[in-house]
């Protein structure tokens, strides 16, 4: 019996030192991929694993969240400062993300910490609690009607900014397009003599 509880503090302890070296980045564009993530942090951390975090309450394929493990506590303080200081970019455009340290809560697989008893009982329409808990219902009911309304607004926002994305895009190739064209065709040695510019320079 001991061994276990003993078995059980090493399992959470090693929990705890996995959460240290985790962060947790919000506000993802749904085109956001392992590879994506890999290659935005590789200038400051290793990344160990990416556990992309669903919503499966809403009807909606909205920018998701990810629990990002790395090397060490040190990569994952690193990589908060990076993503706060700096934009994400992706397709060449920054990205609203968030990112900040883990929390224990977060993981869907965390074990339980030892010693912690957790009491569960059904409440029944006469006791104390009952009326309380009625209106916590409602309240749950009337948030999840204004958090479906804030997402359906942030799902205009994000195909509004994958538009403007797109134009930039489209806009920077043809820019690319257009010089390459003129160094081919030999225009750019007519502009260069129109207006004195020597191009050995």
């Amino acid at each position: 019996m001991e061994t276990s509880k003993e078995q059980a503090s090493k399992d959470y302890a090693d929990f705890l030192d996995k959460v240290k070296r985790t962060v947790y980045i919000d506000q993802l564009s749904p085109q956001v991929t392992t590879q994506v993530i890999k290659a935005a942090l590789a200038q400051c951390a290793n990344v160990v694993n990416v556990e992309f975090i669903v919503n499966y309450t809403i009807p909606y394929d909205i920018p998701s969240a990810a629990l990002v493990e790395l090397d060490d506590d040190m990569q994952a303080k690193a990589a908060v400062e990076l993503m706060t200081d700096f934009p994400f970019i992706i397709a060449g455009m920054p990205r609203p993300v968030k990112a900040t340290y883990a929390k224990p809560e977060m993981f869907r697989d965390r074990p339980p910490r030892p010693g912690l008893k957790k009491d569960f009982r059904w409440i029944k329409q006469g006791d104390d609690e009952h009326e309380a808990m009625k209106k916590l219902k409602i309240l749950a009911k009337r948030q999840q009607s204004e958090n479906m309304a804030l997402i359906k607004n942030l799902l205009d926002e994000e195909k509004e900014l994958a538009k403007q994305q797109q134009e930039a895009l489209d806009g920077n190739c043809k820019k690319y397009e257009m010089l390459e064209m003129v160094m081919q065709n030999g225009a750019i040695k007519n502009l260069a003599h129109r207006y004195g510019v020597n191009l050995d320079d």
